[in-house]
């Protein structure tokens, strides 16, 4: 099932217009820099939340340094049944770090009332299918890492404290 899904979304690559699109986001993504990106903009445009935005910032490293860290463990292997559109920093690929650390910004900074990051996190998600470099349950559990980590960090993010 896992290839299938992955080859139906490959097969959309085959656009070129989608295929450009999927690799700037496969570019952008890159260790997090899209959303670091994002977090430091929030920061320094923000100034009454600025230490809030910096911690979401931290979250979302956190989110893409704990799925390298499952990488290592893990150590599946990149799809070998499709062309990628893409080269890839590493050659394992569970979970997707692209995945963790944008469902990890789209839970942060949507914790901040920036609910534009969720559309652009979930483009980025599709994205690692149609450029053949994931698997999707590797998409989804890195999804759901990033997600937990910001989830689990979002009352420190907020600096609010337990009581």
């Amino acid at each position: 099932m896992d290839y299938r899904i992955l080859a139906t979304f490959r097969a959309r690559g085959a656009d070129p217009c989608l295929a450009f699109a999927a690799r700037g986001l496969s570019l952008a993504g890159e260790h997090g820099a899209l959303w670091l990106a994002v977090g430091l903009t929030g920061a320094a445009a923000d100034r009454t939340r600025r230490a809030s935005w910096v911690r979401g910032t931290a979250l979302v490293a956190g989110a893409h340094l704990a799925s390298m860290g499952v990488k290592r463990v893990v150590r599946r292997a990149r799809p070998a049944q499709v062309q990628p559109l893409v080269r890839t920093a590493g050659q394992h690929s569970f979970p997707s770090s692209h995945a963790a650390s944008a469902a990890a910004a789209a839970v942060a900074f949507g914790a901040l009332g920036v609910h534009a990051v969720a559309p652009f996190a979930a483009a980025m998600c599709l994205s690692r299918l149609v450029v053949g470099v994931h698997y999707p349950s590797d998409v989804a559990a890195g999804a759901a890492l990033g997600a937990l980590t910001a989830r689990i960090g979002a009352r420190w993010m907020k600096g609010e404290t337990g009581g």
